[in-house]
């Protein structure tokens, strides 16, 4: 996926919607959505379970297309390309955009070739030497605060670390492919508290970096981690603010409503 150099007026958001629609099938999920996601923040998508958020994270990285009879109107523009251009490559696509997803989902095999797994999928075999393989994954577990934990194991293999481990190191395998943009769809609701509380932390260090989109059905935690909030509801975005203003002075009733927990 080529994109539009930072100059462009299309990049002073990382994300873009206009009039976008889905349906599965003959049911629309989305219904005209139009939003603008700003870089290097943490945006959260909260609302009521099946009102559209992890439907609308999905048409990030057009992964919705994989479940089949899906219908898709509209416009969706990453770092300056819309994603639904005849032109655009997926496979390009998902090395800018990146996705964590529920429950963590190493593979198999071990800690080292999991980090690499992302980066050899997009390139040609014995594109990086040796030493280059080792400087990706030692960068990547060190940025998602692993390195220490693992640097004597990591030849074993990745399903034997704990949940926590698990989903940081899902964070770690999308790094190398130096992506501008990570979906995560509710990254901490397989974990307790103390890993939940370490995993938030760590998603705040990697905002520096990246444009972070995440789904998230607990409101405490859309709070504490998130920059900006988009509250939907039934397929549409009902309000999207600065998360301090959304939770303390909405401007929607049915925000409002949502919030104090009246339904949902």
């Amino acid at each position: 996926m080529t994109v539009a150099t930072d100059s462009s007026t299309r990049t002073h958001y990382s994300i873009q919607t206009r009039d976008l629609n889905l349906w599965y099938g003959k049911f629309q999920a989305l219904k005209n959505v139009t939003v603008d996601i700003r870089p290097r923040l943490i945006t959260s998508l909260i609302g009521p379970s099946g009102c559209g958020k992890t439907t609308l994270l999905r048409c990030f990285n057009r992964i919705n297309e994989r479940y089949g009879n899906v219908t898709t109107t509209g416009e969706v523009t990453i770092l300056g390309r819309n994603v639904y251009d005849e032109d655009i490559s997926l496979s390009e696509l998902r090395k800018s955009v990146g996705m964590v997803f529920q429950r963590p989902n190493p593979l198999p095999i071990s800690i080292y070739k999991n980090v690499l797994f992302g980066i050899r999928t997009h390139t040609r075999r014995g594109a990086f030497p040796r030493h280059q393989r080792d400087e990706m994954v030692e960068s990547a577990l060190r940025d998602v605060q692993l390195w220490d934990e693992v640097k004597d194991r990591l030849r074993r293999r990745a399903t034997h670390l704990t949940l926590e481990q698990q989903q940081k190191l899902c964070i770690a395998r999308l790094l190398p492919l130096k992506p501008r943009v990570i979906l995560m769809d509710e990254p901490c609701s397989a974990l307790d508290a103390e890993g939940t509380e370490r995993v938030e932390a760590l998603i705040g260090d990697l905002k520096r970096q990246y444009t972070i989109v995440i789904v998230t059905h607990n409101m405490a935690q859309a709070r504490r981690v998130s920059d900006e909030c988009i509250f939907m509801l039934l397929g549409e975005i009902i309000e999207h603010d600065d998360t301090v203003q959304l939770f303390l002075n909405p401007h929607k009733e049915q925000t409002e409503m949502y919030i104090e927990g009246r339904y949902g």
